[in-house]
């Protein structure tokens, strides 16, 4: 499974000179954890995090007597370009979903832009990789049938699929033809393990 398999397209970006508020409006309306940034040519230039447009712009509240760790109040950051990350963390369109999820876990991260070259072409979020593994079994076991059909043509295989894990019975003791089969079943999205392709007579 690769990134472009799950990736959002198209993406919902912001520019550096996007308000930070107006950033933050996107954020909770559509329930983002994060907006890329681009320049006027479509290029990734850096992302705006939750974290990004909250930092310094809650206040203390002045009916409190004691304000443990409050900072010197000092300017308030007006636009996206002075409170982003950048560089942004990207991966290509062909990247391994199972290395992408490393990726974010390790990195403590919520979302990956996708780029082909230097054009932003989607963005994967923890989200996308929950519906992934949320996928039901009868969808997957259709992806599957349909994978394997246009391969080796309609009726020659027997699918099965529990708990996101696929076994796969075949007319055929064909070698290769086992090989293929296994790995089209593994790159459909939400498939867990192939667990066996078994001979059927």
């Amino acid at each position: 499974m690769r990134a472009k398999d799950i990736m959002s397209s198209p993406v919902v970006t912001v520019t550096e000179a996007t308000p930070v508020k107006a950033a933050a409006t996107l954020l909770a309306a559509r329930g983002f954890t994060a907006l890329p940034v681009v320049d006027d040519d479509g290029r990734l230039v850096g992302i705006v995090t939750e974290a990004d447009v909250v930092r310094d712009r809650i206040p203390p509240d002045p009916r409190s007597l004691v304000h443990p760790g409050a900072r010197p109040a000092r300017a308030v950051p007006p636009t996206v370009g002075a409170v982003m990350s950048a560089p942004a963390v990207t991966l290509g369109p062909g990247a391994d979903v199972a290395a992408l999820a490393a990726a974010l876990l390790d990195a403590g991260r919520r979302c990956v832009p996708i780029v082909d070259g230097d054009k932003l072409v989607g963005i994967v979020t923890r989200r996308d990789l929950v519906r992934v593994i949320a996928r039901d079994d009868e969808t997957i076991a259709r992806d599957v049938r349909h994978r394997l059909e246009t391969y080796g043509g309609p009726g020659r295989w027997r699918v099965e699929v529990r708990d996101s894990v696929v076994t796969i019975a075949d007319e055929f003791d064909d070698a290769t033809d086992r090989h293929v089969a296994h790995a089209l079943a593994r790159a459909v999205p939400g498939v867990v393990e192939v667990v066996a392709v078994q001979v059927t007579r």
